[in-house]
């Protein structure tokens, strides 16, 4: 199980590597108060250095602030000729003793 950092700083985003297939994948762990421009700065330049990106969020405004980060990541990646997809996923997380259940965006290169 994967525990959410609790104490995000407001505009900066948690990476830790996570696993796809068993090969290494960055993982954003994105929260409410997460800046979406930062957060899609960082998943560009996590698309470009590694492919794979894995996003994850607890909450409606985690959700809200990662769609916003998706839709403007792709913006900076199509001038490098990148067309980014979004794969939508359920996972369970711990936070502090309780099984919380986490929406996790596999964001790709197509």
């Amino acid at each position: 199980m994967f525990k959410k950092n609790i104490d995000i700083p407001k505009g900066h985003v948690s990476i830790r590597p996570g696993r796809k297939g068993g090969f290494p994948v960055e993982e954003l762990r994105v929260s409410a108060t997460s800046r979406p421009k930062s957060v899609a700065g960082a998943l560009a330049a996590l698309v470009r250095e590694k492919g794979t990106v894995e996003i994850q969020a607890v909450g409606a405004g985690a959700i809200n602030q990662t769609v916003k980060a998706i839709a403007i990541a792709r913006g900076y990646v199509s001038p490098n000729g990148i067309d980014l997809i979004c794969i939508p996923a359920f996972s369970e997380i711990e936070i502090d003793g309780n099984v919380k259940t986490a929406i996790r965006f596999i964001v790709e290169p197509r």
